[in-house]
């Protein structure tokens, strides 16, 4: 009997997720995917572009939701995603599960669409915490794990967290990291690109920047002291920024565009994940607040210092490459020292980050 699932993607993170799962997939002739994108990211720089260097079907379904307010935005997923669901698959039938992965507004408000209307929910990469609830992904993450009832977990930590919060044990499967699975993918491919060429770079001799969280980009005098400190450190090791559109408003509108003139930042545009990967595969540092990086750097054992107060990701510290600087432009000063110097850390690589996340989900889903 055909199984139908609703796989839904909205935002950038999602479709580094979703591709490996729905690859996968396909090696059970009697599962359906249907790839619905909600629209949450609708820049072609952060969207469209994905689905070709990933090697996505385009979806079947989109929402077009597009930016605004968490509850306006997280309002027209609910609404448009439960007519949706209620109309079924194409070809017809209905969908006997919804999947769901990450963070975002989209993943909250589609689980919540789904099981309103009795349809039973998987949440891939579940049982994350960052016990920080002024996040908007931590809201997003505790009421997407409260409504499934087949959760994947990427690492120990989630599963602890998921039996804390009172989930039964069946409807816990730890099945390692599917953003990994992509990265181990591509990587080849990447690295074969001549993406440092075209910026005048060699490997291991520059590090990536990347910001955008409110914490550090929305104060200008927290993003000011952090391009201040990027800034200084640029002298002794070029590095590469690419910028989100949201940060590129921010110091535009702070005037600390001067914070970068003279040294050694280089500004880009928002880049491909292809490019993107390899930058940051080859690179000697990462600073960023992106909760994959910090997956990332870790698998590709590159230091990484994460401009965040906490981390969902406690593994990535704990094991792996990663270091909490908060916003604290001295803390993160001291760090980037140590790497410079060579005192930082070294780290190792989760177990189960192995690039076959997909195919154990992928199992459970078709079984």
């Amino acid at each position: 009997m055909l199984k139908h699932l609703a796989c839904v993607v909205g935002a950038r993170p999602n479709f580094m997720k979703m591709a490996p799962l729905l690859r996968a997939l396909a090696a059970y002739a009697h599962v359906r995917p249907v790839l619905i994108h909600t629209g949450q990211h609708y820049d072609e720089n952060l969207s469209d572009v994905f689905f070709d260097e990933l090697g996505m079907k385009r979806p079947e379904v989109c929402l077009e939701v597009g930016s605004g307010k968490h509850g306006a935005q997280t309002a027209r997923v609910l609404e448009r995603m439960e007519e949706v669901l209620e109309q079924g698959p194409p070809g017809g039938g209905r969908y006997d599960r919804l999947v769901v992965v990450g963070d975002v507004n989209s993943t909250m408000a589609a689980a919540l669409a789904a099981v309103k209307l009795g349809v039973p929910v998987a949440h891939v990469e579940a049982g994350l915490r960052s016990f920080d609830r002024t996040m908007p992904e931590e809201i997003n993450r505790i009421v997407t794990d409260s409504i499934a009832d087949m959760l994947f977990v990427s690492e120990p930590q989630g599963m602890e967290n998921l039996r804390r919060e009172g989930h039964a044990e069946e409807h816990l499967h730890l099945v390692g990291n599917v953003m990994i699975d992509t990265l181990l993918w591509l990587l080849p491919k990447a690295k074969a690109r001549d993406t440092l060429a075209r910026h005048g770079l060699r490997p291991a001799q520059y590090g990536v920047v990347t910001l955008h969280r409110p914490a550090n980009v929305d104060c200008p005098q927290t993003l000011g002291r952090l391009l201040d400190v990027l800034h200084e450190a640029s002298r002794q090791l070029r590095l590469v920024f690419p910028v989100h559109p949201r940060t590129r408003q921010r110091i535009e509108r702070f005037g600390l565009s001067e914070r970068l003139n003279g040294g050694g930042v280089l500004l880009l545009p928002p880049l491909g994940y292809l490019d993107f990967l390899a930058l940051t595969s080859q690179a000697h540092l990462i600073v960023t607040d992106s909760g994959g990086l910090q997956e990332e750097s870790t698998v590709l054992g590159i230091p990484c210092l994460t401009a965040r107060p906490n981390t969902e990701r406690p593994v990535t510290v704990e094991q792996g490459t990663s270091t909490l600087v908060g916003s604290d432009p001295e803390q993160l000063r001291v760090q980037l020292e140590a790497i410079l110097a060579g005192r930082y850390k070294s780290g190792t690589c989760p177990a189960l980050w192995d690039g076959q996340a997909a195919g154990r989900i992928a199992r459970v889903l078709a079984g």
